[in-house]
């Protein structure tokens, strides 16, 4: 294989890996704000498809910025009927999230139908073009991954830095992570647990907004229904790999990205044989294995979950 054809096809693998990785890495960092915190959203999927569908209603009339705007909002809702449940009400994490999940997917998808009608929305939806640094766009194999993206790639990227130095070195931030894992000193130092835990929670609500906006805004161009298709899920694996670290969760995202680029690169490869369905496995294979390799060696919040 010539040394053009291998630079190409390495560098749309780093590509694929990258704007795979974005919503991802939007999802994951809203539930690493959200974990440090005690509270465990495993209605984040719900969160990802009322954003999607948000920011595709909303584009067409408000435009590209004003679908990422309503997606967050979208996601916030939906964040926001959890955290009333968990944290107003004590209500189980894990029986609220899974049950707020299968309520979101069930009225995106019926809100979709009525908006849209059977025939459902065009590939008209307005998206986000991409971005291209001069000079560093035309670099080989990783100017196109890094440089060229869209610009939610670069928010994403510029927020894993602030997450990390808003965690490290703000009273707010120390303030959150005692409260994962001290709460009872936290409330003798005078901090509100559930005021915290309830911005955490709406912060991960309008971040997993944003994910599910970009899946549609800068990537797909249209809505289908259950198209968050376990990203959720997904993130909060990342969010174990990345051991609750902002930047880490960020390296994680791009991991998991790859390894949907990879089952991608695979099916292309037109292996014969091989059943396509064993392609489309890898990543949610890659969780399995992620949360069985991390078991006992990732500390995670000691309050993560309690009521």
């Amino acid at each position: 294989m010539q040394e053009s054809s291998v630079l190409a096809i390495g560098g749309g693998f780093l590509e694929a890996t990258v704007r795979t990785a974005t919503p991802l890495a939007f999802a994951a960092l809203g539930e690493c704000i959200s974990e440090r915190a005690g509270v465990i959203n495993i209605g984040l999927e719900g969160s990802i498809i009322a954003g999607a569908l948000g920011a595709t209603v909303a584009a067409g009339v408000l435009g590209v910025g004003g679908g990422f705007a309503v997606g967050a909002l979208a996601g916030l809702l939906v964040a926001a009927l959890f955290a009333f449940f968990t944290v107003g009400l004590r209500a189980d994490q894990i029986i609220t999230g899974t049950a707020i999940t299968m309520f979101a997917l069930g009225l995106t998808g019926t809100l979709y139908r009525s908006i849209f009608g059977a025939a459902g929305v065009a590939l008209d939806t307005p998206t986000a073009g991409v971005v291209r640094i001069p000079g560093l766009a035309e670099l080989p194999l990783v100017g196109g991954a890094l440089f060229a993206q869209p610009a939610a790639t670069y928010v994403v990227t510029l927020l894993a830095f602030v997450l990390a130095w808003y965690m490290a070195r703000t009273h707010q931030g120390l303030a959150l992570r005692a409260i994962g894992e001290y709460p009872d000193a936290a409330i003798a130092a005078g901090i509100t647990p559930r005021r915290y835990q309830a911005l955490a929670v709406l912060f991960a609500g309008g971040m997993a907004g944003l994910a599910g906006a970009t899946l549609v805004l800068a990537q797909a161009g249209t809505f289908v229904e259950g198209m968050s298709a376990g990203r959720g899920f997904i993130a909060i694996a990342i969010v174990v790999l990345g051991r609750w670290r902002p930047l880490g969760v960020a390296a994680a995202a791009l991991l998991f990205g790859a390894a949907n680029s990879l089952q991608v690169l695979f099916q292309s490869m037109g292996w014969q044989g091989v059943p396509y369905q064993l392609f489309l496995a890898l990543p949610f294979l890659l969780t399995l294995l992620v949360l069985a390799g991390a078991s006992g060696r990732a500390a995670a919040p000691a309050a993560l979950g309690k009521r």
